[in-house]
C-alpha cells in the first residue's frame, strides 16, 4: 500500500509538471495576442545611486505630431480641456466633426505641475521614429534611421536597468506602444555595454485587448506574406522568452520563472476579459473610443498589476493630420482625455499615488504651412517636414507638490526633447551614475522643487 507521504510527493510532482507545461503552452497561446514582449534578466548588482525624488515615473509620448498652434496656443479653442486651463469653446469651423468625449471630474493637470509652452525638438528629421528615438535615448538622431535595427545609443530603459536598484527589476520597466513596425526596437540599443540585457517589457495592446486585433492575429489570411513572416518571427521570439531560452550573454543570468509565470497569468486574465467583451469600451468613452485609449488602458492595467518604476506609453492617433485636419483635432481631444484618465488611475493606485511623476510631451510638431489635402470641412491637412513649426512642442510634468512645482507655466523657449531622459534619471536617482558624454541634455530642474 502506497504511503500517504509518497502520495503527497507524487501530487506535488504532478502539480509542478502541470505548472511547467502551462508556462510552455502559454507562450504559444500568448503569441497570438501579445506582440513581442521582452522579459528581462534579474539578480544583477547595480551601481550605487543618488537619492530618488519619486519611486515611479510614467512617460506619456503624446505622439503622432502635434502643433503648439492647436494645443497650448488653442487656435481652435481648448482641445485639451483636461490638461490645460482656459476657455473650452471649440472653433465652429470644426465643431461638427467633433465626437462627444466624456469629462473627468478631476483638477486640470496644468494645475498639478509645470507646463513648458515652448519646448523644442531641435535637431534631426521630424519623423515619428526619429522623434520617439530621441525622446527615449536623450540623443538627437541626425540621419534617417534604419527601422530594422535598434538605436545606436542606450534607451532610458537601459539606463534605468543598468544604473538603478529596482526591487523587482524584471517587472519594473515597460514600453507600451500603439503600433508595431519599428517601435519594439526602442526597448534597447546596440550600444556596447548596454543592449538587450537591459531592455524593457514590450506590449502592443490593440493586438490582444481589442477583439478585432485578436481576430486579425488569429487569422493569417488577413496579412500579406511579409507581414505573416513578421508575426511568425514575433511568435518565435515570444516562445523563446517565456520558455526561458534567453540567456544574458555576459553572466548567464536568466529571467525568473516566477516573473514569467506572473506575466503569463496577467496576460491570460486580461485576454479572457477582452474576449468576453469587458474591454470593448475600456475608458468609458463610448463611440469616441480609439486605439490611443486601448493603449492607455493597457498601461493602466500594467500599473495596477505591477506598479512599475518606469513605464513609457505612446499615443499616435493624431497622425491622421496628413489627410484629415478635423479628425486630427478630434483625436487630440481623445488623447487629452486618455492622458488625464491615466493620471487619475495613477492617483487612485496604492503604491503609485503621490509617488509618481508623469511627463507628457509630443515627439515632434507639424508644419506651419498646410499641404493640398482638404477634409470634409474644407480644412487643409498638415505634414511634418522639419520646418521650424514642426520643432515646436509643449511639455507637461505633473506630480506631488513636494517634487514638482504646481500650476507653474514657463512661457519662454526652454527645454528640449533630449532633456526627458536626464529628467527621468534624476527623478529615479541614477542620473549621476550614467557615464559622462552619453547624454547632451540636462534634467528639467525648472519644473522641480
Amino acid at each position: 500500500m502506497t504511503s500517504l507521504k509518497a502520495k503527497n510527493t507524487d501530487n506535488k510532482t504532478n502539480k509542478e509538471m502541470k505548472r511547467r507545461e502551462f508556462i510552455k503552452k502559454a507562450g504559444l497561446t500568448a503569441a497570438t495576442y501579445l506582440a513581442a514582449p521582452y522579459i528581462l534578466p534579474s539578480g544583477r548588482v547595480f551601481a550605487k545611486t543618488a537619492s530618488r525624488k519619486v519611486n515611479h515615473v510614467v512617460f506619456c509620448l503624446f505622439a503622432g505630431g502635434i502643433r503648439n498652434i492647436e494645443s497650448v496656443q488653442k487656435a481652435e479653442g481648448n482641445l485639451m480641456p483636461h490638461l490645460l486651463k482656459g476657455n473650452e469653446t471649440i472653433s465652429s469651423d470644426i465643431l461638427g466633426g467633433m465626437q462627444q468625449v466624456p469629462r473627468l471630474n478631476i483638477p486640470k493637470l496644468q494645475t498639478q505641475g509645470t507646463l513648458f509652452k515652448e519646448f523644442r525638438y531641435k535637431e534631426g528629421p521630424t519623423g515619428h521614429f526619429n522623434g520617439h528615438t530621441t525622446a527615449l535615448t536623450g540623443t538627437y538622431t541626425n540621419i534617417n534611421l534604419d527601422l530594422r535595427t535598434n538605436p545606436a545609443y542606450p534607451t532610458i530603459f537601459e539606463y534605468y536597468r543598468k544604473h538603478s536598484e529596482p526591487t523587482k527589476n524584471a517587472l519594473n520597466a515597460w514600453w507600451i506602444s500603439d503600433s508595431l513596425g519599428p517601435y519594439p526596437a526602442l526597448n534597447f540599443s546596440n550600444y556596447e555595454g548596454y543592449g538587450a540585457n537591459y531592455g524593457a517589457n514590450f506590449m502592443q495592446p490593440a493586438s490582444f485587448i481589442s477583439l478585432a486585433g485578436y481576430r486579425s492575429l488569429g487569422n493569417a489570411k488577413n496579412f500579406s506574406q511579409s507581414e505573416f513572416e513578421q508575426i511568425k518571427a514575433m511568435r518565435e521570439f515570444l516562445d523563446d522568452s517565456f520558455a526561458q531560452k534567453f540567456v544574458e550573454a555576459n553572466n548567464a543570468v536568466r529571467n525568473s520563472e516566477a516573473n514569467a509565470y506572473q506575466i503569463e497569468q496577467f496576460i491570460k486574465r486580461n485576454f479572457e476579459r477582452a474576449i468576453a467583451g469587458e474591454y470593448n469600451d475600456p475608458l468609458n468613452a463610448g463611440a469616441a473610443t480609439n486605439n490611443d485609449m486601448f493603449n492607455i488602458f493597457a498601461a493602466e492595467k500594467v500599473i495596477q498589476e505591477f506598479k512599475p518604476e518606469l513605464l513609457v506609453v505612446n499615443m499616435t492617433g493624431v497622425d491622421v493630420c496628413h489627410s484629415n485636419y478635423t479628425q486630427y483635432c478630434n483625436n487630440l481631444r481623445k488623447a487629452d482625455y486618455a492622458a488625464a484618465h491615466l493620471w487619475n488611475t495613477i492617483q487612485n493606485t496604492e503604491g503609485m499615488k503621490d509617488d509618481t511623476v508623469m511627463i507628457i510631451v509630443p515627439e515632434h510638431g507639424r508644419n506651419l504651412e498646410p499641404n493640398t489635402i482638404r477634409d470634409s470641412f474644407g480644412r487643409l491637412a498638415l505634414d511634418h517636414t522639419s520646418d521650424q513649426m514642426s520643432r515646436e512642442l509643449f511639455c507637461m510634468i505633473v506630480g506631488n507638490p513636494s517634487v514638482v512645482k504646481q500650476d507653474h507655466v514657463i512661457s519662454e523657449v526652454k527645454g528640449e526633447s533630449i532633456d526627458i531622459v536626464p529628467t527621468i534619471a534624476h527623478l529615479l536617482g541614477f542620473y549621476e551614475s550614467i557615464p559622462q558624454g552619453l547624454l547632451r541634455g540636462k534634467p528639467l530642474f525648472e519644473a522641480l522643487v
